[in-house]
């Protein structure tokens, strides 16, 4: 009878670590609203994300925030796989009500929500990787969680009448997942619905209501800006020293589409011509000693960049030369110097990489 009590205690716990381990499985994600802009705020009033394994998940409690592409705010931790998504919502700058119903290519999340990228390699045995698996990731965890940022946070980003796009994010990265478009809500039972609800839930008086629709109604919204920061062009960066010791080690691209780009040795240094969206700002960081550590930041104008692009009609390549001393830099395509916004050289005290020059 002993033993037959062992047996089934055995098989109790063994069958409770099995279901830890497949809770422990379910991944986790965080979720961002964005506006751009600073005054296309936009407020949630019904909100569920679907998840492949059927656990409820939803949206942050309040209106968007931050800027286009990253909310600046952190919200509990949604649990399952992200692949689609209801929302409704209130545009309080239109005074309409907007909703959309949406499904995620169910294989493409599946790769996406699999992938970690690097954020540094500083002390890493062998050169990163453009990404690696979830799988690799939780096999080699304790060196590569210093190296990789796996799949974190799936943002929302809201523009005028009804645009709507979702990023993935891993820490630093970020990538578009899609634009999608809501429909405005005419009925007027629905409108009325709604309305109630959003009063209720933010605890707002109809009278307030009424001033705040008409302070902050703007003329004409249009998403015509943040649609055409989504146009892609083929394009690189080939960069270069004076110097003979110059070593490059990151680039870190922030796009006007809301994508992040992190780049590290071997990728910078064999790079391919691709499709990708206009650059607002561009940091590189490299070496030419141990005692000459620099990170440039080059500002980039939307409209004049898209304009060249656009009438180059193919592959372009940015030529950037730093002089000598590190003092001076230099952007040209075709041999002619290319007008950015502005270009800022200072010394870096803090990023160290795998191939760094050493201190000693």
């Amino acid at each position: 009878m002993g033993n037959l009590k062992k047996i089934v205690l055995l098989f109790l716990f063994s069958q409770l670590n099995v279901q830890c381990q497949m809770k422990q499985e379910i991944p986790e994600f965080r979720t961002e609203i964005s506006h751009p802009d600073k005054i296309y705020r936009i407020t949630p009033i019904f909100d569920y994300i679907k998840t492949l394994e059927g656990n409820p998940a939803g949206l942050p409690y309040g209106s968007s925030s931050g800027s286009w592409g990253s909310s600046g705010k952190m919200w509990t931790a949604q649990k399952g796989m992200p692949i689609g998504f209801e929302i409704t919502y209130y545009s309080l700058y239109e005074n309409k009500y907007y909703e959309i119903n949406e499904d995620f290519d169910v294989t493409n999340i599946k790769e996406m929500t699999n992938r970690c990228y690097p954020s540094n390699d500083e002390f890493s045995e062998e050169p990163v990787k453009e990404f690696i698996t979830k799988d690799e990731f939780n096999k080699h965890y304790e060196p590569l969680r210093y190296y990789y940022e796996p799949f974190s946070d799936l943002i929302f980003g809201f523009a005028p009448q009804g645009m709507v796009v979702v990023w993935l994010g891993y820490g630093a990265s970020r990538i578009e997942l899609g634009r999608f478009q809501a429909k405005e809500i005419t009925d007027k039972e629905r409108v009325k619905e709604c309305e109630e609800k959003y009063l209720s839930t933010y605890r707002i008086h109809p009278d307030t209501h009424k001033e705040l629709i008409e302070i902050m109604h703007l003329d004409n919204p249009s998403p015509e800006k943040w649609d055409n920061y989504r146009l892609r062009y083929n394009w690189d960066y080939k960069i270069s020293s004076e110097n003979k010791g110059f070593k490059l080690f990151q680039i870190a691209n922030e796009y006007f589409n809301g994508e992040r780009e992190n780049i590290l040795r071997p990728m910078l240094l064999n790079s391919v011509m691709k499709e990708k969206a206009i650059p607002e700002m561009t940091t590189l960081f490299w070496e030419t000693s141990a005692k000459e550590r620099y990170q440039a930041k080059l500002f980039f104008d939307w409209d004049k960049t898209n304009e060249f692009l656009k009438t180059q009609g193919g592959d372009t390549t940015f030529n950037i030369t730093i002089n000598e001393d590190n003092t001076k830099l230099e952007i040209k395509v075709n041999g002619e110097p290319f007008p950015v916004k502005s270009i800022r050289i200072y010394p870096n005290s803090v990023m160290r990489y795998r191939e760094s020059y050493k201190d000693f």
